[in-house]
Order: C-alpha cells, then structure tokens, then sequence
C-alpha cells in the first residue's frame, strides 16, 4: 500500500475548477499562486501535481499518478490506456472546424476534397475528414492556432472553443462540430486493483461533491 495517492492536475482553463472541487472535500496545502508543482496534503494521504494537459495521461498511465483529471477533448486523441469512471461536468467545451468569415460566404463544406487544416488534435482530424472521404492535409501546431488562416498557413483550423468569442475576434466562424468535451477523472490501471478501496473511495467522494456541492456561507446562514 502506497503512503499517498497521487492525483494529476491540468493546468490552464480546467485548474480551477479542479481546485474547488478538491478544497469542497477538505484537500489543504495547495498553494495556486505557487511556482511548485508538487503538492501534499497529508490529512488526506494525497499528493497532488500540477501538469500540461496533454501530459495528464502519460502519468496516469505509467503510474507516476494514480489518477488524473483531464478533459475528454485529450482522452480522445491520445487514446490512452486508462480506466475512466467519471465525468465532472465541468469545463465544457467542443472541438470545432472553423475558417476565415470571408472564406465561409463562399464555401461549401459539401463540396470538400482536399483541405489543408492546422491544429493541435491530428488524430481526430484525420478521423473526421477521412470519415467523410475527404483527403487532408495536417498541420500540427501547439499553440495559437487561430493565427494559421491569418498568415495563410492553413485555411482552416480544428480547435477547441468555450464561448466562441476567440474565434470572433480572429475573423472566423464555425463550419462544423466534430465532438463534445468535459472534464473527466481517470485511473491507472495497476492502481485501481493494488489501491482499489482508496482510489474508488476518493472518486466516490467527488462523485458526491459534484452532485451536492457544499453551501456557501451565505446559504448556510439562511438554512442555519
């Protein structure tokens, strides 16, 4: 039996949701505006890092974390090789292909038999235009993905979008949804079966707080 469990976190746009999850069950000692991306809260027996994104399963699955959080959007793509028991609901977001507004007055998507599409989700992209017979050429980009039809490397981009309003403010606009993403926690293999009662206890444990939340201290003063 391991001392801690070792659970994964991602940084940006999924972090602070995770956070609040893990203070609503009394995890202490996490400090966000700290450069240190290893955490323990010893109450708990839990170890907490602070991780990419996209570098959430890699832990997971060679077990340098017992449990990750990590949007679907990444699961999807990399395939890794991981138990997925729950879903948080939150971090919402899709994956989309979008191109310059221009472009889109005169375009038809129907007519699609090669596109040249920048992104930093190859796998999927491949699987959606390949599933509809239409050849494509990948750019494999990391960041700033809404400047590639700007500059002209690539007409079109596959990216994640929350509210749309990047996608605005660049000048393009959605032709087509390719998936739905949320924030998910996953499981290594080899510890849900070695530290099966405290993995599974600690899942249970956000299971509820995602379905009852804790009050706030405004509605506990009307309740009380």
């Amino acid at each position: 039996m391991k001392d801690v469990l070792t659970l994964a976190l991602p940084k940006g746009r999924l972090l602070d949701p995770a956070l609040t999850l893990l203070r609503d069950l009394g995890v202490e000692g996490i400090e966000e505006d700290s450069r240190r991306l290893i955490f323990t809260d010893p109450k708990r027996d839990l170890r907490v890092l602070f991780l990419k994104p996209a570098d959430v399963p890699a832990y997971v699955v060679y077990g340098a974390a017992d449990l990750g959080i990590v949007g679907k959007d990444i699961l999807l793509e990399q395939e890794p090789d991981v138990y997925e028991p729950l879903d948080l609901g939150f971090g919402f977001c899709r994956l989309v292909v979008a191109e310059p507004r221009e472009l889109r007055e005169r375009d038809d998507p129907a007519k699609w038999s090669w596109v040249r599409v920048a992104t930093k989700y190859p796998r999927l992209t491949e699987a959606y235009f390949s599933s509809r017979g239409i050849q494509v050429e990948i750019v494999r980009l990391d960041g700033s993905i809404e400047l590639a039809p700007l500059v002209g490397l690539a007409e079109r981009i596959v990216d994640l979008v929350q509210s749309g309003e990047t996608l605005r403010a660049n000048g393009l606009v959605e032709v087509a949804e390719i998936t739905r993403s949320t924030a998910r926690v996953i499981v290594n293999r080899a510890s849900m079966k070695t530290e099966h009662a405290r993995v599974t206890g600690l899942i249970e444990a956000m299971r509820r707080a995602r379905s009852h939340p804790p009050l706030t201290p405004a509605v506990r003063a009307r309740v009380e």
